[in-house]
């Protein structure tokens, strides 16, 4: 696990930022698929199958699955994809600590959380 210091973090946020657009975007095309794909799921059961607009829905996945791997390969942990939500791993008095932001709250990271608390335990910097 990588562990950031909140300047890096914050530097980064620019790099991820539009990165997380993205992912919004494409999480946002996969639910619009989510019908079609069920549906040729169950064809694909009973020995049928097939999808009107797979190859557009595969290429949604696969260009979300790699936003998200290097998001990952960052160190940034993805929380949720619809509103943009990252946390960075850090140090605080001595223990893993997570500074979250999200998308449309600014430039820089104002907020914190223990690990195991989540979104709801935020905490001002």
């Amino acid at each position: 696990m990588k562990v950031f210091t909140l300047q890096e973090a914050n530097q980064l946020l620019t790099e991820v930022a539009p990165k997380l657009h993205e992912i919004r975007d494409f999480y946002t095309r996969v639910a619009s698929y989510r019908e079609s794909a069920q549906a040729a799921a169950v064809s694909a059961e009973l020995g049928g199958g097939g999808m009107e607009g797979g190859s557009k829905y595969v290429h949604v996945l696969y260009e979300l699955g790699k936003l998200t791997t290097e998001l990952h390969e960052l160190g940034v942990q993805l929380k949720d994809y619809t509103r943009g939500l990252i946390d960075f791993p850090s140090m605080r008095d001595g223990r893993v600590v997570l500074l979250c932001w999200q998308l449309g709250e600014g430039d820089e990271i104002e907020w914190w959380h223990e690990v195991e608390d989540g979104f709801a335990g935020r905490q001002p910097l």
